[in-house]
C-alpha cells in the first residue's frame, strides 16, 4: 500500500489551515493580506485549489466581487487593499492581462504598465497572457493597443514588441547584434536630423528582446555610450521621448524600477497605482536586485522608504510586508 508523504501531508493540513483562515477573514482583509504577503506563488495557487475545495468558491472570484463593491470613491487603480490583494493572488499571466487591460482603459493610457510588461516577460508567457486576455475580453491585446485614441509613439513601439516576442531565437548572436547597432548609428546619430523610426522599429520588432539587449550592448561597445545617450542628442520628440524609456527598461530595468519606485512613493508622478504594479510584478522576479539598486540610489532599504513616505495604514503594510518576504 502506498503512503503518504509527511511533507506532502503536513503542507496539505497548513493549506487547509490557510484556507479556513481566509474565508473566516473576510471583514479583516488587512489581516488576511499580511497572511498572504509572505506565501511563495506556488503556495497561493495551491490555495486556491483548496479554497475551491473546501468551501465550493473561487477565491478570485470572491476577491472580484469585495474589489467591486467597495470600488467607488477609490483614487488609482491600486489604491483598494483587496485590489492589490487580488493582483497577488493571481497568476503572473492573469495578472498582467489585468494591468494591462486597466492601463488601456484609464482616461490617459499608462503606457509605462505596458511596456514594462512587453520588455519583461518570456515569448511563452506572453502566448499565455494573449489567450487569456482574449478569452476573457473577447478582444486581442495588441488590437487594443492600435485603437487606443489619441494616436501615439509609445503604440508603434508597443506593436513592435509584440512581434518580437514571436521571434523564437534560442542563440544570440554577436555578428547580428554589431550589425544592428551599425544600422543604428548610421540612421541616428551618425547623420543629420533626428534618427530614423522605421529602422528602429524594424529592428525592434524582427529582433527577440535578448537580441536587441545585445544590441545595445554592441552599441555601447563600439562607439563608447549608451544609445539612449545618442537618442537625447537629437530632437525631444515625442517617439525619442517614448523609446528612450522603453530602452531604460529594457536594457536597465534595476535601475528603472528603482527610480519608478522612489517617484511614486514620493508622489512625484501621476502613474500612482506604480508602487503596487512593480513590488507585485517584480516581487518573485528580481525584486532583490531593485532593492540593492534602491539602496545605491537613494541611500535608504526600500522597505524603509515604504514605511517612511507612504501614509500608514493596511495598504502600506501589505506592501512592506511583501518586500521583507521577498527578500528574505
Amino acid at each position: 500500500m502506498a503512503t503518504k508523504d509527511p511533507a506532502s501531508t503536513t503542507l496539505s493540513i497548513s493549506c487547509q489551515n490557510d484556507c479556513k483562515e481566509i474565508h473566516d477573514s473576510w471583514g479583516r482583509l488587512s489581516h488576511l493580506a499580511q497572511a498572504l504577503a509572505s506565501r511563495s506563488k506556488h503556495e497561493r495557487r495551491q490555495i486556491r485549489e483548496t479554497y475551491k475545495e473546501m468551501y465550493g468558491e473561487n477565491l478570485i472570484d470572491r476577491l472580484q466581487i469585495t474589489q467591486k463593491s467597495g470600488k467607488k470613491g477609490l483614487i488609482g487603480i491600486f489604491s483598494n487593499l483587496c485590489e492589490i490583494l487580488l493582483l497577488w493572488m493571481l497568476d503572473q499571466h492573469e495578472r498582467d492581462v489585468v494591468i494591462a487591460r486597466e492601463a488601456i482603459e484609464q482616461e490617459e493610457t499608462n503606457y509605462k504598465a505596458l511596456v514594462e510588461i512587453f520588455v519583461g516577460r518570456k515569448s511563452s508567457h506572453f502566448l499565455l497572457m494573449n489567450q487569456v486576455y482574449a478569452k476573457r475580453y473577447k478582444r486581442q491585446l495588441e488590437q487594443d493597443i492600435n485603437d487606443i485614441e489619441p494616436p501615439h509613439p509609445y503604440q508603434r513601439i508597443l506593436v513592435a514588441l509584440a512581434a518580437s516576442q514571436k521571434a523564437h531565437y534560442v542563440d544570440v548572436s554577436q555578428h547580428v547584434a554589431k550589425c544592428d547597432a551599425r544600422r543604428l548609428f548610421e540612421t541616428g546619430e551618425g547623420r543629420a536630423g533626428s534618427l530614423d523610426e522605421n529602422v528602429v522599429l524594424e529592428i525592434l520588432s524582427k529582433r527577440s528582446i535578448s537580441q536587441f539587449k545585445q544590441t545595445l550592448s554592441s552599441y555601447k561597445h563600439i562607439y563608447g555610450h549608451d544609445y539612449t545617450k545618442a537618442v537625447r542628442r537629437g530632437s525631444s520628440c515625442e517617439f525619442e521621448e517614448a523609446l528612450k524609456m522603453v530602452i531604460k527598461c529594457l536594457y536597465k530595468p534595476y535601475s528603472y524600477y528603482a527610480k519608478t519606485l522612489n517617484a511614486s512613493i514620493k508622489s512625484m508622478v501621476k502613474d500612482d497605482g506604480a508602487l503596487a504594479r512593480v513590488l507585485i510584478s517584480r516581487a518573485e522576479v528580481d525584486i532583490e536586485e531593485i532593492q540593492k539598486m534602491f539602496k545605491k540610489k537613494y541611500g535608504m532599504e526600500l522597505r524603509d522608504a515604504i514605511c517612511e513616505r507612504v501614509p500608514s495604514g493596511d495598504y502600506r503594510n501589505f506592501l512592506a510586508a511583501l518586500v521583507t518576504s521577498t527578500s528574505t
